[in-house]
């Protein structure tokens, strides 16, 4: 799991930096609200997105106050904004996969300023279905390493359906089955261990690699999109090295 367990760090790393500035809580209150409005309930017993984008929001420190008026909007008072959830693809520099998933108010804009980035920084967007067939959705939890071992964290994980575990630096990758995210995370709770994110992402079944400017060019690509007010989440199936890992 070594390229997926960097990549997560490196996106881990940049919404704690997002996190300061109101970033990250704005897009899970769009996620919140979506679960909300598909799910058709606000209880988490019956609503499972609802539950695992609440774990998200919980894992950034979202405030509860900030949740429960996203739950609201979702619920009915949107005062008419239609958020929708949309999901581009295409190829960054040197062919590397790129998966970008949106909700937005307006997709024509959206689907506007997704196609431009990709134009203007050596990549080029795609149609549904280029890439992403290389992907397969995970649950992705990530702790501290303080205090714990491989070993120590695999009794509490295995069980509740983990089946990947890595260290990189300061920080432990827990990755399964998505459906396994809610599990993972309360079996660490239980033995007092907080998540410092938590959520479905998208991993590519393999790793691409190039040449060290590419790269570059790639990741800066990745971090814009990052960026961008309605962009959820970015997947990419780029080998992900060390040196890249420090200049991210």
């Amino acid at each position: 799991m070594s390229g997926h367990s960097k990549w997560a760090t490196i996106k881990h790393k940049k919404a704690a930096n997002d996190s300061k500035k109101g970033k990250v809580w704005s897009k899970v209150a769009k996620e919140i609200s979506i679960a909300v409005r598909e799910g058709g309930s606000t209880d988490t017993s019956q609503n499972s997105r609802l539950r695992m984008v609440i774990i998200k929001a919980k894992a950034s420190n979202m405030p509860n106050d900030n949740i429960d008026r996203a739950i609201k909007r979702g619920s009915g008072d949107n005062e008419g904004t239609i958020i929708e959830e949309i999901s581009y693809e295409g190829y960054g520099p040197g062919g590397v996969a790129i998966m970008v998933d949106t909700t937005t108010d307006n997709k024509n804009r959206t689907a506007a300023e997704i196609r431009a980035l990709f134009s203007k920084n050596g990549g080029n967007m795609g149609e549904a279905g280029c890439v992403g067939w290389q992907f397969t959705k995970r649950a992705i939890v990530i702790i501290p390493a303080d205090g714990h071992t491989e070993d120590s964290l695999m009794d509490i994980v295995l069980d509740a359906g983990a089946d990947e575990l890595e260290q990189d630096g300061d920080m432990f990758t827990i990755s399964g089955p998505m459906e396994s995210l809610s599990t993972i995370v309360d079996a660490l709770k239980e033995k007092n261990i907080e998540a410092e994110n938590a959520e479905i992402e998208r991993v590519a079944d393999n790793s691409m690699a190039l040449s060290k400017d590419d790269a570059r060019r790639s990741i800066k690509l990745i971090s814009l999109f990052e960026d961008h007010d309605d962009v959820s989440a970015v997947a990419t199936n780029l080998e992900i090295t060390d040196d890249m890992i420090e200049e991210a």
